[in-house]
């Protein structure tokens, strides 16, 4: 990275650092803050197991072992984010019910698009990003740069939650083990990276990729500014649970 890329990273991640931790410490933020990692880990999954199965039929199974465990644990996240939820009595809004709802009311609308992953996988169209199509090194060193950097903001948002209240510790238990995942993610994507390419070339694939991070954080930063501080209801209100299932 350039000095410029440089601070803005600086700068960039510790401004989502704050709001992170911020949404997370508010029990009125923090359940929709739960829900947006809920859908992105659990909505991992089928692309990493259609990556497993390819990396098997192409021969590369220490990949396929890595990618395997890999979806394992993001379909754990996903239930320990949604557990997470149900403690909130909270549940995923249903986006289909939306969009049929839209469909009848024209001054509805249903935004599903990313300006991170816009900007992020900027030049890249959906076909390319497909489990079937997309270029192991391109997989590789964006996925390492995305999970490098959850294991350090997940870290971060455990660390502001409360011990003292129990629900708040549980979570913040739940967001822990997490982040252990996502450090051995990135750890076996790095090495994967060093298995296909140089020492030189793996470095100039992660700056590339920090690169876009950065890129992508600043259009996300932007989108939050425009929508002035507004960001989507990703929840809805759920079953309430009973107090022992809410604690463990």
């Amino acid at each position: 990275m350039n000095l410029l890329t440089q601070i803005l990273h600086i700068i960039g991640n510790g401004a989502s650092a704050y709001i992170l931790s911020r949404n997370i410490r508010d029990t009125q933020s923090r359940p929709n803050v739960l829900a947006g990692f809920q859908m992105a880990e659990s909505g991992s999954v089928p692309f990493l197991e259609k990556l497993r199965d390819r990396a098997m039929a192409e021969g590369d199974h220490w990949l396929a072992e890595k990618l395997d465990r890999h979806a394992s644990d993001e379909r754990r996240h996903g239930q320990i984010f949604a557990q997470a939820l149900r403690r909130h009595n909270k549940k995923v809004i249903d986006f289909k019910k939306l969009a049929e709802e839209a469909e009848t009311d024209n001054n509805k609308k249903v935004d599903r698009k990313s300006p991170f992953f816009e900007a992020y996988f900027k030049g890249y169209t959906q076909t390319d990003l497909k489990a079937e199509n997309i270029d192991w090194v391109v997989f590789i060193g964006s996925t390492y740069i995305l999970e490098l950097d959850a294991s350090k903001d997940f870290q971060r948002m455990a660390n502001v939650l409360p011990d003292e209240d129990i629900i708040s510790n549980r979570v913040k238990q739940g967001i822990l083990s997490v982040a252990q995942d996502e450090t051995r993610h990135a750890n076996y994507l790095y090495e994967a990276l060093h298995r296909r390419l140089s020492a030189a070339k793996a470095a100039a694939v992660i700056d590339e990729w920090r690169t876009r991070k950065v890129e992508a954080l600043w259009a996300m930063v932007g989108n939050f500014i425009e929508r002035n501080g507004q960001t989507r209801t990703l929840v809805q209100d759920g079953a309430p649970t009973d107090t022992s299932y809410s604690l463990q």
